[in-house]
């Protein structure tokens, strides 16, 4: 199987999610609240806005205007449904791009927003490609999974060392930060239940069907089987790893 058969498996079992990440309206709330120096009707950027529910509820908890930016098109149509729904399109400019090389123009946004996905281009990298594009004192608020004990056990870490290797602790990433040329404003560990409510529980509920459905295709239900032990590995392990929400200013 080829990688974009994978690839599209992989879309099929995260069809229709609420979220294609962790994350809770009370988080991302929490971490608007630590933007003190924000303007009343910021302008902003969403990267990797998945489907959007976190969009919608930075729309929802402020009163500015939104550009949401994703490369896979039904999470675009997902959104786009739900803002014409509530009524609140004119606010949201929703936009189809890679997030590793964004076509904006310097100093656009007052606030750039990214919940679980800057690791696709590596932390700080995503650091610093998008820094350019905000404003003198803007603010970047990025979740990132992290360890968040020094003792994970060894399954979780081999887990790791094949999913996701260059994940750091708190300190690495807050070096990571002021390397990049921010201020730290604060951070916080995102809840278990933000793992779960919009995320895992929605996912376990439909792999039943989809190891029946590829029963016969050891290759698909390998994209399945993933997805169980990634679930396993958290329920067994999660005092020990987290999404961590930062937040940074610039100057």
């Amino acid at each position: 199987m080829s990688e974009e058969q994978m690839m599209w498996i992989f879309f099929e079992i995260h069809s229709d999610l609420p979220r294609e990440g962790p994350g809770d309206r009370r988080s991302t709330e929490k971490a608007l609240s630590m933007l003190s120096d924000l303007k009343k009707n910021p302008h902003i950027l969403d990267v990797g806005c998945g489907p959007g529910m976190q969009t919608l509820d930075i729309l929802d908890l402020t009163d500015g205007s939104i550009v949401a930016v994703d490369n896979h098109q039904p999470f675009l149509d997902q959104l786009s449904e739900k803002v014409i729904q509530k009524g609140i399109a004119g606010r949201v400019q929703i936009v189809n791009a890679d997030m590793s090389s964004l076509d904006f123009h310097p100093a656009t946004f007052d606030l750039i927003w990214s919940e679980g996905a800057a690791y696709i281009m590596g932390f700080e990298n995503a650091l610093s490609t998008w820094k350019p594009f905000l404003v003198k004192q803007g603010y970047l608020a990025v979740t990132e999974l992290t360890w968040i004990r020094p003792d994970p056990p060894d399954e979780a870490k081999r887990f790791f060392a094949e999913e996701y290797p260059v994940m750091q602790d708190v300190e690495s990433n807050l070096e990571a930060i002021r390397r990049a040329g921010y201020n730290v404003v604060g951070h916080f560990t995102l809840p278990e239940s933000a793992w779960w409510d919009h995320y895992y529980t929605p996912i376990e509920k439909k792999l039943p069907a989809f190891r029946e459905k590829y029963k016969d295709n050891p290759e698909a239900l390998a994209v399945v089987e993933l997805h169980e032990v990634e679930i396993d590995i958290y329920r067994k392990y999660s005092d020990f790893y987290g999404y961590v929400f930062y937040v940074m200013q610039i100057d």
